[in-house]
């Protein structure tokens, strides 16, 4: 039993191994110096102080959950793609539906202005 699992526990050995070392040089051998603007906290872009009362518009969230809608529905036709041949000609007419159906919501939502940035 232990001879099936001996190639993975070797791998996440090693993998341990090489990132403490890793780590470790950087600690010893890295540069030390302290710069003001290392510190200063830094997240998705923009700098700390100017997201204190900045808030994004509600266009910026609609264009991400449309972005992630349609990215999602896309993916899901990539397993169909792989396999067209074994499910035949009922899997074709379903994916031009599943695809006519997509076009039709996405001119939807750029017919009705979601995709502008205000």
């Amino acid at each position: 039993m232990l001879e099936s699992y001996l190639p993975a526990i070797v791998f996440v050995v090693l993998g341990t191994a090489v990132g403490a070392a890793f780590a470790g040089l950087n600690t010893l051998l890295g540069p030390r110096r302290e710069i003001a603007q290392k510190q200063d906290p830094y997240e998705c872009g923009l700098p700390s102080e100017v997201q204190q009362g900045f808030r994004f518009g509600i266009s910026f969230y609609l264009i991400a959950m449309l972005f992630i809608l349609f990215d999602i529905e896309v993916i899901f036709l990539y397993p169909v793609a792989i396999q067209l041949k074994s499910f035949g000609t009922f899997a074709l007419i379903e994916i031009i539906v599943f695809i006519t159906l997509l076009m039709a919501a996405f001119v939807y939502v750029w017919r009705r202005g979601a995709l502008e940035w205000k």
